[in-house]
């Protein structure tokens, strides 16, 4: 009974203690330097810790974070989306009717519509084999990594600039164009038979 007390008490004393030595620590703001810094780690002994959202910790150059793409660059190859191992990337595209559209950035030529470039960042794994693929460069990781949202849908970001009307008059175009063409593939064909 006695050791169990005296074991008890030494417990105590010990957590106590440590609770004193954290409570009289500097209270101060910790100074924010980078990881690779000699004293990064001997600086935490003497603070308690960053006031976030006010102080933050620098961002390395090679992290991986938010992703963004700038859709003007994008070229719609879907590359992204079928490398992605979660599927968190959902490309919608439209065949040009009138052919090139338009170039990027880096001189590729933008022959189909993005009517749809959605990407979930809940269920991105920041693994980054979309920018790693992407052969124009469009998609990329930022240095964003605070997206707090209420709603789990509002991790949906949607990076195409084409209106659901526009992309339907395109989609309609695009079928009244292959009917045209399959219509003149039928009547060719029904003149070579007559004619043979």
């Amino acid at each position: 009974m006695i050791r169990q007390t005296i074991k008890g008490l030494t417990t105590a004393w010990k957590g106590l203690s440590l609770t004193m030595k954290t409570l009289f620590t500097s209270n101060s703001k910790r100074k924010v330097i980078s990881v690779t810094d000699n004293n990064y780690f001997k600086q935490q002994e003497s603070t308690n810790t960053i006031q976030y959202p006010k102080q933050a910790l620098p961002v390395p150059e090679v992290g991986r974070y938010q992703l963004d793409v700038e859709i003007d660059d994008c070229i719609v190859c879907d590359l992204c989306a079928k490398i992605c191992p979660v599927n968190c990337i959902d490309i919608e595209s439209i065949k040009s009717t009138e052919g090139v559209i338009g170039e990027t950035s880096d001189g590729s030529k933008k022959m189909l519509y993005a009517a749809k470039f959605d990407i979930d960042m809940a269920k991105c794994m920041y693994c980054g084999l979309c920018t790693i693929v992407c052969p124009t460069e469009c998609i990329t990781m930022t240095n964003q990594y605070d997206r707090t949202v209420f709603q789990l849908a509002d991790l949906n970001y949607e990076f195409t600039d084409m209106s659901p009307e526009d992309a339907a008059e395109k989609r309609r175009l695009f079928d009244e164009q292959q009917a045209a063409k399959a219509a003149a593939k039928a009547a060719a064909l029904k003149a070579k038979e007559g004619g043979a």
